[in-house]
């Protein structure tokens, strides 16, 4: 298997090196979410958007979990992996593994049956669209557990660019899918999310398939899939506040869908636009915290603590000058934005000025993005889900709801838009501790 030593070697390099598969990865894991979106658009109208908004609203809170608890095991294989600590590796590796295919089977059991309870809580404005997504979409979960598991270890040990391919495959067979199934197969909302789960499944075979033949890192022998308890504590102590302030990040976006799906089908429509481009755009500036955590965690393991540092920095000024660049065109081309997506004036013009009010924030996420970046490659998780819930709860649920009862549907723009400024001083304030020079796998505590 292809590995890099990310404790060696110019940091700028190295990290440009090493974060454009990811931005890549991420790029096209958004593309999923985007295509559906569109060609439900075209082939079935505002109310199959709606619906798509609402169900995949849901599944990607669950992904953000999966994400989230991925995040123990690739920050403590790479500090094993800075460390050269073969046999903790590898008993790390083999636990977490386990541990996902188990929380896979868990989660799509409990979201198809779940489903319809859940989008009634939601108030979802077209229902039948929404369940039929969210039912087919929840078989999904098993597969968004087993590769985020797979694309973990191998970017732990240095290696992007395989995570890229199994994402750039299953990406085209999802677009290629949408179009059948929506279009001449008419199977509409049931059709989007069965070509994003048959898409799962690909990328899932793909890693796991590349992973069984390059067996130089690791090799799915019984003995080595035994799950060993200290090492799932170690996963868990890192993982769960991940998944925890992922939760609450993206429970925090499902109460901001509430709200607006009160002021109808075209708001909650523009809602699902915006929101689908303004993740895309983010995708950028998490790909190079994605990258920063690894490379962080790597230096960390191998007690490089300036190196560490300078990664930090390096990584905040590319996250800075994206952010910046994407506020102008955003600004710019917000209408334009909103026409690829529909023709509906409506539509457009809420969706435009959701955009204009939020993109702001991408400025914010630039800066905190990256600090808990450094938090991540400590396994100061913790500190992680301090910082979401500060913005997520205390800025952009409370505030949401207090400025829609002033404003209406923009005061919850301008809530979520201010919501990331408060993660800041906190950021400042654990990297001036000095507390994340440490490593977990060395034993320092």
């Amino acid at each position: 298997m292809q590995h890099t030593d990310l404790t060696q070697g110019s940091v700028s390099r190295q990290l440009l090196r090493y974060a454009l598969p990811v931005v890549a990865t991420q790029l096209l894991q958004a593309v999923y979410s985007l295509v559906d979106m569109l060609i439900v658009s075209h082939m079935i109208g505002p109310a199959g958007v709606s619906g798509v908004s609402n169900a995949s609203q849901t599944i990607h809170v669950l992904t953000m979990i999966a994400i989230g608890l991925s995040n123990g095991g690739n920050i403590m294989v790479g500090q094993y992996y800075g460390s050269r600590d073969e046999k903790n590796r590898i008993e790390t590796t083999g636990s977490f593994f386990t541990l996902f295919a188990m929380l896979g089977v868990v989660f799509a059991a409990g979201s198809f049956l779940l489903a319809r309870p859940f989008l009634v809580f939601l108030r979802a404005p077209a229902f039948g669209e929404a369940l039929a997504y969210l039912r087919i979409g929840a078989f999904g979960l098993l597969f968004v557990f087993g590769y985020n598991a797979l694309a973990a270890v191998m970017r732990a040990v240095g290696n992007s660019r395989v995570p890229m391919v199994c994402i750039l495959v299953s990406s085209l067979l999802n677009i290629a899918l949408d179009l059948l199934f929506v279009g001449p197969l008419r199977m509409g909302t049931a059709g989007a999310a069965a070509a994003t789960v048959i898409s799962q499944a690909v990328s899932f075979l793909l890693a796991l398939i590349y992973l069984l033949r390059a067996d130089r890192i690791f090799r799915f022998t019984p003995e080595n899939m035994r799950m060993h308890a200290d090492k799932i504590r170690q996963i868990l102590k890192v993982g769960i506040p991940c998944a925890i302030q992922m939760s609450v990040a993206g429970l925090s976006w499902l109460a901001v869908t509430y709200l607006i799906n009160d002021y109808g089908i075209v708001w909650s429509a523009a809602n699902g636009f915006s929101s689908k481009i303004k993740d895309f755009l983010l995708q950028f500036i998490h790909a190079v915290v994605t990258a920063s955590s690894s490379m962080i965690a790597q230096n960390l393991g191998a007690r490089e603590y300036d190196r560490a540092e300078q990664t930090l920095r390096t990584g905040m000024t590319m996250t800075l000058l994206m952010a910046a660049l994407f506020i102008v065109l955003v600004e710019i081309f917000a209408g334009p934005l909103m026409r690829i997506f529909t023709a509906e004036p409506d539509v457009i013009a809420a969706g435009a000025l959701n955009l204009r009010i939020e993109i702001v924030s991408q400025l914010f996420y630039a800066v905190f993005l990256m600090y808990h970046s450094l938090m991540l490659g400590a396994g100061d998780s913790w500190w992680v889900l301090l910082s979401s819930f500060a913005n997520c709860i205390l800025f952009r649920l409370i505030f949401s709801f207090i400025f829609e009862s002033l404003w209406g549907v923009t005061g919850v723009f301008i809530a979520c838009a201010a919501a990331p400024i408060v993660s800041i001083p906190i950021g400042v304030y654990y990297k001036r501790s000095g507390r994340w020079r440490k490593s977990l796998a060395a034993g320092q505590t």
